[in-house]
């Protein structure tokens, strides 16, 4: 696992911000997931599923960050799968990486729920029903239900997603009819470059921080204007400025004992040392100019040009253009 892997499964791990990414993607930004029903689940697991004629097949998944939501409805519980798959970069081929990941998830439960009623036949458990041949064969009873999947993939780049977002759009044929009886398979995307301002407002976390600042890290005047206008840059959390860090390339100053990070003052920092840089860069190439037309001058024996250039601007600037030096 790569750097960027590992600091951004640690910035999604954070229930906050895993619970207000779900509430801006199923439910428009209102705050519906509470994050203390978040509960994190093994990422990583060896699953079996159904082979030919009772064949085992291993297959080892993992997942970024996966966690269950516990949540009560009509006074019953009421259990939902959450995936987030991380991704610093493009990937061309996510509508079948998560239908994977998706599919051995549903076929685990449907390996749990047949390794329960063994178990309960086994040890006789008068609760259990005796099963019809079908729900024998199957292991799973005709009652059983399954646990619904949401994955969501979280782009943290500043481009647009320019990789397939369905399954289909990845298939070399495109006839409606061939189509209408493929089952196709789409992602759920959060891409910050391709958000408007009014998306971006749906997170109530530092999530929403970390998303502008990757959105507009292209662009210095509009990134200046958006950490000084937005005071949550004043004291962001150190996991969400690795992130920014990271994804942008920029080295933002943190106070080594300061829970909190003064970004909008790191970035005044940044902007200042660029424009000493530019300065100095300015000297050094003045000097150059300056350099060659003197050399020029000198080899065409205009001293007195030479002489009049050390103490008028202008007339130097005229004499560089017109020895082509710029």
């Amino acid at each position: 696992m790569g750097r960027k892997d590992i600091i951004t499964k640690e910035y999604m791990e954070d229930t906050e911000v895993f619970a207000d990414v779900f509430n801006h993607m199923i439910y428009k930004g209102e705050k519906v997931i509470d994050p203390k029903n978040l509960k994190e689940l093994d990422t990583a697991n060896v699953i079996i599923p159904y082979g030919a004629d009772g064949a085992e097949v291993p297959y080892q998944k993992y997942r970024d960050v996966f966690k269950i939501l516990c949540a009560m409805e009509d006074e019953n519980a009421v259990y939902l799968l959450l995936g987030v798959e991380n991704q610093s970069n493009v990937h061309y081929a996510m509508p079948v990486k998560n239908m994977v990941y998706d599919s051995l998830e549903y076929a685990a439960q449907v390996q749990k729920a047949e390794a329960s009623h063994k178990k309960a036949r086994k040890e006789k458990d008068p609760k259990e029903k005796k099963p019809d041949s079908a729900e024998f064969l199957s292991g799973f009873y005709r009652e059983d239900r399954l646990l619904p999947i949401i994955t969501v993939v979280v782009y943290f780049g500043a481009d647009s997603w320019d990789a397939p977002r369905s399954l289909h759009e990845m298939l070399i044929v495109q006839d409606e009819s061939i189509l209408s009886l493929v089952p196709d398979y789409r992602i759920n995307l959060i891409a910050p470059g391709e958000m408007s301002e009014e998306e971006l407002e749906h997170f109530t976390s530092n999530f929403r921080e970390v998303m502008q600042f990757i959105k507009y890290s292209k662009d210095t005047e509009k990134l200046s204007q958006l950490v000084e206008e937005n005071t949550a840059f004043e004291t962001m959390d150190r996991k969400a400025v690795r992130v920014m860090e990271e994804m942008t390339g920029m080295k933002i100053e943190k106070e080594v004992e300061e829970e909190k990070v003064n970004v909008c003052k790191a970035i005044q920092g940044i902007e200042e040392r660029g424009r000493a840089a530019g300065r100095s860069e300015g000297i050094q190439i003045g000097a150059e100019h300056e350099q060659r037309l003197t050399k020029s001058l000198l080899k065409d024996n205009r001293i007195d040009d030479l002489k009049r250039a050390l103490d008028d601007p202008a007339f130097r600037q005229k004499l560089l253009e017109e020895y082509g030096i710029d």
